[in-house]
Formats: C-alpha cells, sequence, structure tokens
C-alpha cells in the first residue's frame, strides 16, 4: 500500500469525525500476519475532557465478545474433548428443559440457529434483586424464554444463545469464564489491555471510549459495559462486556490465523480452528460458521471484495473485525459510534466504505 492509498484511509477516517459516523475510532490493517497501517482519529468523549483517541485506547467491544471471548473458550473445550459441538442442553445444564429446547446443541447456539430470540430487556426487572442473585435468575429465564422458531428452522442472531455458552463454559471448566480465558488465552498472549470487565475497569475512564449517554443509567457510559443485560448481572455475559484495543484483537486474530493456516498448534488443534470457521449451512442461506460470521452475497459490512473464504463479525457499540483467509488480510475497526446515542446508525454505510477502500489500496482493486 502506498502512501497515496494511506492518505485516502486517513482521509476517511478523520471524515468519520468530522460528519458524525463515530467521535472517535482506531483502524488496523494486516497483511500476511504483519500490521501495515494504524491510525486513531477523534476523541474518547465528548462529554468529559476531549482526550484524543490512541491507537491503544480501549473500546467496549460489544458483540465482539462472542467470537474473542465465548467462541474462544467454546473452541478451546471442544478441541480438548471436554464437550462436543453435538451435545445438546440437556446433557450440558443442570436444570429442566422445556420440551421445545432438549434439541438445542452447542453448534446450534453458535450459528445462531437455536430458535431462541435475539434480545430481551431483562435487566428491567433483574435490578430489583439482589446483584449476587442476577446471573442465575437471567439464566432461568433464558431456559424458559419461548422459542422465536423451531430449533433448527431457522436463523436470528441471538444473545440469549451466547449467554447459555457462558453458562456451559463455567459448568464445563469448573471456573468462570473471565478467569479460564485470562489463563488460557489473555496471560499467555499477553493482551494487557483486554478483559471482561467484572464490576469496575482496571483502566482510567480517560484510555477509555465513552459510549452512550444512558436514558436508563442517566449518565454518560465509560468504563463500564453498555450492554444493559451484561451490566445487570455484574458487567459481561457470553453475548457482551469484553474491552480491548485493537493491537490485541490483532493479537488473538492472528493466532486463530496461525493455527487455520497450520502455522502453530499451541492453542488448537487447526482442524478445530478450520471447522470454526466454516460456514454451518445448516439452514439454507445461512451466513453463519460457529461464532463467527461470514459475507453474505450482498450488502455485507464487509464490503465488495472480501472473498466467500472470510469470517468477521460486528459489535454494536461501533466495533468490527474482518479477515480475509484467503487474501490474508485482516481489517479492525473500533469506533464508539453510539457516543452519545445508538440512534446514530451512520456506521452501516461507512463499514463497507472504509473496506472497500482499503482492499483498493492493498490489492489495487478498482471497481
Amino acid at each position: 500500500m502506498n502512501k497515496k492509498d494511506e492518505c485516502r484511509i486517513t482521509a476517511l477516517l478523520d471524515d468519520g469525525v468530522r460528519s458524525g459516523v463515530f467521535p472517535g475510532a482506531v483502524l488496523l490493517i494486516a497483511l500476511g500476519g504483519e500490521i501495515i497501517f494504524t491510525k486513531a482519529a477523534g476523541i474518547l468523549s465528548t462529554a468529559a475532557s476531549n482526550a484524543p483517541v490512541r491507537v491503544n485506547s480501549i473500546f467496549d467491544l460489544a458483540s465482539l465478545t462472542k467470537p474473542f471471548a465465548t467462541t474462544l473458550a467454546v473452541m478451546r473445550l471442544v478441541d480438548k474433548g471436554v464437550i462436543s459441538l453435538d451435545q445438546s442442553l440437556v446433557e450440558l445444564l443442570p436444570c429442566l428443559l422445556p420440551d421445545e429446547k432438549k434439541g438445542i446443541t452447542v453448534r446450534l447456539l453458535l450459528c445462531h440457529s437455536s430458535g431462541l430470540p435475539d434480545w430481551k430487556p431483562y435487566y428491567i426487572d433483574l435490578m430489583k434483586y439482589e446483584p449476587y442473585k442476577r446471573k442465575s435468575l437471567l439464566r432461568e429465564r433464558v431456559i424458559m424464554e419461548p422459542l422465536a422458531y423451531p430449533c433448527c428452522k431457522g436463523i436470528q442472531y441471538s444473545d440469549l444463545g451466547f449467554m447459555l455458552l457462558e453458562w456451559i463454559i463455567e459448568l464445563a471448566s469448573g471456573v468462570k469464564m473471565d478467569e479460564y480465558l485470562k489463563e488460557f488465552f489473555y496471560h499467555p498472549l499477553r493482551l494487557d489491555r483486554t478483559y471482561l470487565i467484572n464490576k469496575k475497569a482496571p483502566f482510567s475512564p480517560d484510555e477509555i471510549a465513552a459510549t452512550e449517554l444512558c436514558p436508563w443509567r442517566k449518565r454518560v457510559i465509560q468504563g463500564e459495559v453498555h450492554d444493559e443485560n451484561a451490566y445487570a448481572i455484574g458487567g459481561y455475559s457470553g453475548h457482551a462486556g469484553l474491552f480491548g484495543c485493537a493491537e490485541d484483537l490483532f493479537i488473538l486474530l492472528n493466532m486463530l490465523r496461525q493455527h487455520c493456516y497450520a502455522e502453530r498448534c499451541d492453542f488448537f488443534r487447526p482442524e478445530t480452528v478450520q471447522d470454526f470457521f466454516s460456514r454451518q449451512d445448516i439452514v439454507k442461506e445461512s451466513t453463519w460458521a460457529l461464532g463467527w460470521d461470514t459475507p453474505s452475497k450482498e450488502g455485507s459490512s464487509s464490503g465488495r471484495y472480501f472473498t466467500c473464504n472470510s469470517i468477521g463479525h460486528l459489535g454494536f457499540t461501533g466495533t468490527s473485525v474482518w479477515m480475509d483467509l484467503e487474501q490474508d488480510i485482516m481489517v479492525i475497526l473500533l469506533s464508539n459510534r453510539v457516543h452519545p446515542t445508538r440512534e446514530n446508525k451512520m456506521i452501516r454505510p461507512f463499514r463497507p466504505m472504509i473496506h472497500d477502500l482499503v482492499m483498493e489500496g492493498v490489492f489495487n482493486k478498482r471497481g
């Protein structure tokens, strides 16, 4: 990528700040497992000190928790033979299950075909209870939640499914999910700025991008999880609560890339990662792999140039990752587009635009 292309990408990122797509953002591009471009733009908050975003600024990663925390833990448990993808909830959870849920498996939860609804505002009622009771109450409610469609017969992106996966991880590993991830991934990889939040952030707010002026909590959220259900149960669950910076995500994603290419096998067997990166095709037209998405034929947030051999994920707060395993490129975009309000949806056209500009610059693609 030449200087002119770098300037175009920088200009688009800066324009995103000026035009109100987001107050601040970090863009990281890697090719062949090496970082070739990193750029920070804008500010962390419009409500406080106006501290600038830096390349190591921490963002609420929102649903990137699903691939970089929950899926990672499930992948290791599957790789070690502790659980299997086709084990059902009946085998894994110590509770009575409604008949309609008895056929739900780990695989179906990971690829969003379990039948569970997308989201429910459990937090409203949960806040009436003492904090230590809330997570178990949340799990009871997910178990009893009516299915949105019959198991295996549809696709609906579901936070609820990943709430159950966190429970499965705890039961199968014998420790809380944050402890499991720290022991087997975050500490060994020296990810100093990545953590599942538990009550209070281990960093100053001046290092963390603000999210919403929350109409429920009546304050600007900075250094605590944006997601209301995760907040109600202490900070994180299987669907949200991971915080981190762009370079840490690159380290995690590159580790997975190296295993997928069979360049290393210290964290996983390569075939395990290859399986998780493969589109499942359980439901016709589904783009979902296991905990990861793949590009849709039209209108993908990855733009026009990522091949079908790509995996990625989005986060509600304005975060995203895409990795093309055929062209060996990854693009990490972290922003706080929900600051000060989630009603700002300008990130939707921006994402494919910046991905296209990156691919045109790196690979000289045009048109």
